[in-house]
């Protein structure tokens, strides 16, 4: 049997694995003896970007690799497509989330410092438990509080390749004018159980 064409391979595999595939994932679906080229697939890559350039979903880079996702211009009307309403986070949890991906690696005290006001033990067991921040290491003084950083989870999330992807400091009055507006298109579909559902790209009940 004639196998089809690498570009049709690669769609294929984009849209059936429900999370960002990398260019290693992807070649290791050929056999090592008719394994293409790593400049090949990403050639195809940005032929699948051009392609659907006027498409409602699009080819996205973000941390864990190259996924489908659907385009943020038509997310409003594809995520009535699912009953359950999007968690709404409050603003102490957007706040905090902001400063550790800024200020990254950063302790709970410091952060309580900056905000004024102390972190509720829900906030954040409600990062750690989205997988957005991990605990890094521990600052080496009296009683060694934990150190908090962003994780690759965090990047994919919010559609970023890296943290140098985040808006500068200077851009942002409200942590919710960046992360808000991403989280109100993405949650519905991010269960993993929806998992083979194309992504939307990046609403906010208090954590």
């Amino acid at each position: 049997m004639t196998p089809p064409p690498l570009k049709q391979i690669v769609e294929g595999a984009l849209v059936a694995a429900g999370v960002p595939l990398t260019l290693d994932q992807i070649l290791g679906l050929f056999p090592e003896d008719d394994r293409p080229a790593r400049a090949e697939v990403a050639d195809v890559l940005r032929e699948l970007e051009l392609d659907y350039q006027s498409r409602g979903i699009e080819i996205a880079e973000v941390a864990g690799g190259y996924r489908v996702q659907v385009r943020a211009s038509v997310a409003p009307w594809v995520a009535r497509l699912w009953d359950e309403k999007a968690p709404r986070y409050s603003r102490a949890l957007l706040e905090t989330l902001a400063l550790i991906a800024y200020r990254q690696p950063i302790t709970r005290g410091e952060i309580e410092d900056i905000r004024g006001v102390a972190v509720s033990t829900n906030i954040v067991k409600t990062l750690t438990e989205r997988e957005w921040v991990r605990v890094v290491g521990h600052r080496d003084v009296p009683g060694r509080p934990a150190l908090y950083a962003t994780t690759r989870k965090f990047l994919d999330y919010f559609g970023l390749r890296s943290l140098n992807d985040l808006p500068p400091l200077s851009e942002i009055r409200d942590p919710e004018s960046f992360l808000g507006e991403a989280l109100a298109l993405k949650d519905p579909m991010d269960e993993a159980s929806d998992e083979a559902r194309p992504r939307v790209a990046p609403s906010t009940e208090d954590a």
